[in-house]
């Protein structure tokens, strides 16, 4: 079966809704979330009641954990709509770091590991975060994986130094990467046990992640057995099971966020006057226009594009790296524009677009950075003799 570019129409109708329901709901509560970023979480979870009510909860997740059931490809146009409003993914239940972690869980925790952690994750009731990064280690080299597991009897003693991790503050338990005797593993360790310390709260360019980017210290941070996700010695190949679809839903979301951008800088466009003729009159801004308007639909349909293949249950790798760097770059040029065709309204915050061009920044970095992608796809097409 063949590449489809468009949805059913029960996909279709689903798309409007989640669309209206961020209108309608979702985006009226922005200027208070930016006034007070303190209440983030508590307005999250207010949005999320509501998306329980209208039936848009959990869109990432099987029926039988709670979601709506659907395929990676139809899953992209409703995080996209989602995505138009920071606000929106977390109202959903479809943010980052917890809908990776979902997905993690998903498909490796025991039966007790997804009642204790999994459930009520999925019902909003907790955060979560993913720990891997660290101050002068792995992130984007995994290799340099410093924090290490020492057997003590049928326990794991976990002692290293995590950094720049969404959502530490807060956060009901972490996903931990260490490395083992046997490998690197994952761990499940509760935010309340006494061996992990959130030292801080990194201060950062981009604000609207509850939690923020805490940095921890795991000192003598005692875990039993039945705390190892999945086998132990397989961390990094179930990082990656993490890794790939949540790369592509990560652009999935920053795309709507690049569409609203731009509905934001056109409204703008036919209403202010200068040097005569409207803002849209003008070539140069039709010129901005246009280049945003081209790089967008490049980047959904490679979005679509590694969805179907990720559908159908082939490896993404390339795909992901290739739609993470061109997605970032495409977006983040997509809210340059917004705000230069916005001017001084764009630079300030009676419009959303500065917090965009904020927040969006950071998406060239995590996740891996764009030159570390670049890297990645450049060696598969030269020494695999890929074809692009």
């Amino acid at each position: 079966m063949g590449l489809n570019f468009g949805h059913s129409p029960e996909i279709q109708s689903l798309q409007q809704k989640v669309r209206q329901f961020i209108d309608d709901v979702v985006i009226p509560r922005e200027k208070e979330a930016a006034a007070d970023l303190g209440r983030l979480e508590a307005i999250s979870g207010e949005l999320q009641e509501k998306a329980k009510e209208e039936g848009l909860f959990l869109p990432q997740m099987p029926r039988e954990a709670g979601g709506l059931g659907l395929s990676f490809e139809d899953l992209a146009p409703i995080l996209e709509e989602a995505g138009r409003s920071l606000l929106g993914p977390r109202a959903l239940n479809a943010a980052a770091p917890d809908e990776g972690n979902m997905h993690l869980l998903y498909h490796l925790a025991t039966p007790e590991q997804k009642k204790r952690y999994l459930e009520p994750l999925l019902e909003g009731r907790i955060r979560s975060a993913f720990a891997m990064t660290e101050p002068m280690g792995a992130g984007a080299d995994p290799d340099l994986l410093q924090t290490v597991a020492r057997r003590k009897g049928k326990a794991f003693v976990l002692s290293g130094r995590k950094w720049f991790i969404t959502g530490a503050e807060g956060a009901a338990f972490f996903i931990v990467l260490a490395r083992a005797e046997e490998g690197p593993t994952l761990f499940l360790v509760d935010g309340r046990n006494p061996g992990l310390q959130l030292l801080r709260t990194v201060p950062s360019m981009d604000r609207w992640s509850p939690g923020g980017h805490g940095e921890i210290l795991l000192e003598d941070c005692e875990v039993g057995e039945e705390a190892v996700l999945g086998k132990v010695g397989e961390g990094f190949a179930y990082a990656q099971l993490r890794l790939d679809p949540a790369r592509l839903t990560h652009c999935m979301r920053w795309l709507g966020a690049g569409v609203r951008a731009m509905e934001l800088a056109q409204a703008y466009a036919t209403e202010r006057m200068a040097f005569g003729q409207m803002l849209q009159d003008h070539q140069a801004i039709q010129f901005m226009v246009a280049d945003s308007h081209m790089e967008l639909h490049a980047a959904r349909l490679m979005v679509w594009h590694a969805a179907w293949k990720y559908a159908k249950g082939e490896r993404i790798r390339h795909e992901t790296s290739m739609t993470k760097v061109f997605v970032s770059e495409a977006v983040g040029r997509v809210m340059d524009r917004a705000v230069q065709i916005t001017g001084a309204l764009g630079i300030s915050e009676d419009i959303p677009l500065s917090i965009f061009y904020r927040e969006v920044r950071p998406f060239r970095i995590y996740d891996g950075p764009s030159e570390v992608h670049r890297a990645s796809v450049g060696k598969r097409a030269l020494y695999r003799r890929l074809r692009p």
